[in-house]
């Protein structure tokens, strides 16, 4: 008697091999048949004219607080993940000091646009250094398993607490702690180490993360603890000093290749197209390339669509929260909100105003954010409505800014009414990279790069300005069925999700459907396959908002050979275990 039997499906096994219609029989976890006739089941699951895939792999995601508290891991949950990888961009909470919560919590909230509130009320702390942090996490159910690794800002701050500051070098005897530290985290369990190196990146009160300057010895004299320790990986993100000139690439290339020849591991650089320097993201794949000529292995973490930011009214950010009218009214109730900005003379009034700095001392908002607003007549030709059914590229006639155009008014009166829809409930969509071309013409490239590896998800981060974590449901959707060219086969794109991720990070039981496996599948309807639009949601802790967005055509998502997910909603079932590197 099989636990369970997912029957009638076509079997897109993750191999990349063409998909082939078969049952697939589970017991005790694995997957114990492929074929016909398996024979009775405790409980069966109708997969007649659906795909049964393996569970996504997302090695890219900021759930190293939520993981504490909450046993769901949505959205990532809503979206066909069963395995993520916590730890990213070189921020955490651990290894960490008792006196240090507050300052590791700004940096999450700053980076990741967490609220600290809910992190302050949520985290259940308990843990010191990262054996201890695994540990916790060990001890909690949820709908998937998880890995996790190190933070570089972490691991700084715990040593070098408050000399842990940008641009502040690391003595010989820090390195050597770091690197111990790091060590011993990785023989714990940990699968990599993180490092962030970005000016976009700050944390709650307008300072550059501790690690974003950090030189090359101690990049390279942290990444030895990696010898002789196994399969283990870094992962960079930089925006390679873009604001300084292009001829900062290469320098910043040089130092992230040299930290992966000092562990002698596999590296995962952030790649995308960015306005400022729109041919680096080209860059960075051809020296990708030549490293992996040269003997390395290194990947680029690639994104299927824009990352997107959502403007809105709750959200944490839209381009009329630094105007003095709308700092005037910002703490009232939305529906009161509305009413003031729905007044013709109030309208006018804001309209005439200049908006004040919105970044820097005592603000979570990076930089960037000044910077678009004082472009922003220009940037309204890159806002859009998503719609009901979201639409995440559209043509630049169908922008804010065109219809402001074709109107013959200012594109802020545009955004204003805009923004007043739907009860002040409205989100518009800002394609903030990968859309240099208004179009998803650098990612079509991306995708099909031999050397890319889909992530970027950023699950549980950017919480009030991101919905990013459905980028496994865009992919099938958009780029093996919808789009009109660039399209990748059902059987490339489910092997870049499952397989490809998988292995990158060490993990040979899941990624595949095959007798032995691990038994975690995903039983889609691609034909019905369809992205709710993103809504924000209360549900933080210390009533914390957050953007979530659901899906159809999931039929289930199965973990350890246990449905976490029938028809989009989660079943309550916490099959998810911490998973330690081996």
């Amino acid at each position: 008697m099989h636990d369970l039997v997912l029957t009638g499906g076509t079997v897109v096994d993750g191999t990349g091999r063409p998909s082939f219609p078969a049952d697939v029989a589970v017991r005790d976890g694995r997957i114990v048949a492929v074929g016909a006739d398996l024979g009775p089941a405790r409980e069966t699951i109708d997969a007649t004219g659906c795909f049964v895939t393996p569970g996504w792999v997302d090695i890219h995601t900021h759930y190293d607080g939520q993981a504490t508290w909450d046993a769901d891991m949505a959205p990532s949950s809503l979206h066909g993940v069963t395995t993520a990888v916590l730890g990213s961009c070189g921020v955490g909470f651990a290894p960490v000091r008792d006196t240090d919560h507050a300052r590791l919590i700004e940096l999450m909230e700053g980076v990741e646009d967490i609220p600290g509130t809910a992190l302050s009320e949520g985290l259940t702390w308990g843990w010191s250094d990262f054996p201890s942090y695994l540990d916790a996490l060990d001890r909690t159910p949820r709908t998937m398993d998880l890995l996790a690794h190190v933070p570089h800002d972490a691991l700084r701050v715990y040593v070098m607490g408050d000399r842990a500051v940008a641009g502040e070098p690391a003595t010989d005897a820090d390195i050597a702690q770091m690197r111990d530290l790091l060590r011993g985290a990785l023989e714990a369990g940990a699968v990599g180490f993180t490092v962030g190196r970005t000016d976009n990146h700050c944390d709650a009160q307008g300072r550059f993360t501790p690690t974003s300057e950090a030189d090359a010895r101690e990049l390279e004299g942290i990444a030895a603890a990696f010898q002789g320790v196994g399969h283990r990986v870094l992962q960079a993100v930089s925006d390679f000093d873009m604001m300084q000139g292009d001829e900062h690439f290469a320098r910043e290339f040089d130092l992230l290749e040299g930290m992966a020849r000092a562990a002698g591991a596999p590296l995962s650089v952030s790649t995308m197209e960015r306005d400022p320097s729109p041919r680096q993201w080209t860059w960075i794949l051809d020296r990708i390339t030549r490293a992996n000529a040269a003997g390395l292995s290194m990947k680029a973490q690639v994104a299927p669509r824009a990352i997107g930011v959502m403007l809105g009214l709750r959200a944490t950010f839209h381009p009329f929260m630094g105007f003095p009218s709308y700092k005037a009214i910002h703490a009232l109730p939305l529906a009161e909100r509305v009413a003031k900005m729905s007044d013709p003379a109030f309208k006018a009034q804001m309209l005439s105003e200049k908006h004040e700095r919105v970044s820097g001392d005592g603000s979570p908002l990076p930089p960037l954010a000044d910077l678009l607003l004082a472009q922003i007549d220009a940037i309204a030709f890159r806002m859009f409505r998503l719609g009901r059914v979201p639409d995440y590229e559209q043509p630049v006639t169908r922008s804010l800014g065109a219809e402001a155009a074709a109107r013959g008014v200012p594109a802020m009166s545009v955004i204003y009414d805009a923004l007043l829809e739907d009860g002040g409930e409205a989100l518009l969509y800002f394609p903030l990279y990968n859309y240099t071309q208004n179009s998803l013409a650098a990612c079509e490239v991306m995708l099909h790069h031999p050397h890319a590896i889909p992530g970027l998800s950023d699950g549980g981060a950017h919480v009030g300005t991101i919905c990013d974590a459905s980028f496994p449901t865009f992919l099938l959707q958009h780029w093996v069925r919808d789009r009109p060219t660039g399209r990748l086969s059902v059987e490339r794109a489910v092997q870049m999700l499952s397989h490809d991720t998988a292995r990158w990070i060490g993990l040979h039981d899941r990624g595949t459907v095959e007798v032995g496996m691990k038994a975690d599948l995903n039983v889609i309807d691609l034909a019905r396959l369809q992205l709710r639009p993103p809504a924000l949601y209360a549900d933080l802790p210390a009533g914390g908002r957050r953007l979530l967005q659901h899906a159809d055509g999931y039929v289930a998502t199965v973990v350890s050979g246990v449905p976490t997910l029938r028809e989009g909603a989660l079943t309550g079932a916490r099959p998810g275990r911490l998973v330690r590197a081996a």
